[in-house]
């Protein structure tokens, strides 16, 4: 093979490579078997389904909708319209015990994976951890004074926190509004605390989508009617 025909292989398995440049990029485990099983010790087998928003019936105003829930922009290559979700379903016997579901988040450092591992009856977070972190306060952000914080916890928690934060601020009920970064994060690293806010919350609004049937959509109208009544007020 001559000397042009190597480099125009090089440069095509270059392409190959770093698919991430030109298209969509979802988030998956590394290694579902043995991460599902550290989640879910009672767990007998998984089933692994890829979403996509833009295969949805309604996907376009469903991308609408999850821009307007999360607040702010989404990100053109990590949150774009097309991007694959994949949805790892848990179960104990017949019985579905549990889902876990991963996002990326754009942080300081780099993209960040995060994870959820959620109730299947009752959509709330047994436990929140990332897969990929890059951060000045990795360390930090990964112990249990800050990932701990949002086992209990569901999207009817920051739907209702959108509703406080216009109707009642600083309600001792708002237990969103209660999370906090860890005591020893260093400062650089709290963009990379407010991306982890972020990420959860998107996943959580994700799963409303995927395998909740959008049954925290009441939570999500009364706070948007809070915000109207304050906004009305002279």
């Amino acid at each position: 093979m001559n000397r042009h025909a190597n480099r125009s292989l090089g440069f095509f398995l270059a392409l190959l490579a770093v698919p991430a440049a030109f298209g969509a990029i979802g988030c998956t485990l590394g290694n579902p078997a043995s991460d599902l099983k550290s989640l879910f010790a009672e767990m007998t087998s998984y089933r692994e389904d890829v979403r996509e928003l833009g295969k949805l019936p309604d996907g376009r105003e469903a991308y609408l909708a999850l821009r307007e829930r999360v607040g702010g922009d989404l990100d053109p290559v990590y949150e774009a319209f097309d991007v694959p979700y994949t949805l790892y379903s848990v179960f104990k016997g017949e019985e579905k015990i549990g889902y876990v579901h991963g996002v990326n988040v754009p942080g300081r450092g780099g993209v960040i994976q995060v994870f959820l591992a959620v109730d299947a009856d009752t959509a709330a977070i047994r436990r929140m951890f990332y897969q990929r972190l890059e951060s000045p306060g990795g360390a930090a952000l990964r112990g249990p004074a800050a990932t701990g914080q949002f086992a209990g916890l569901s999207l009817a928690d920051f739907y209702k926190h959108d509703y406080y934060a216009a109707a009642e601020p600083s309600s001792a009920a708002d237990r969103v509004g209660r999370l906090a970064p860890p005591a020893d994060l260093p400062p650089d690293a709290v963009p990379d605390w407010q991306a982890t806010l972020r990420g959860v919350r998107k996943n959580l609004v994700l799963l409303d989508v995927f395998a909740f049937d959008r049954r925290h959509e009441p939570f999500y109208e009364r706070a948007v009617e809070a915000r109207k009544g304050k906004e009305a007020k002279p």
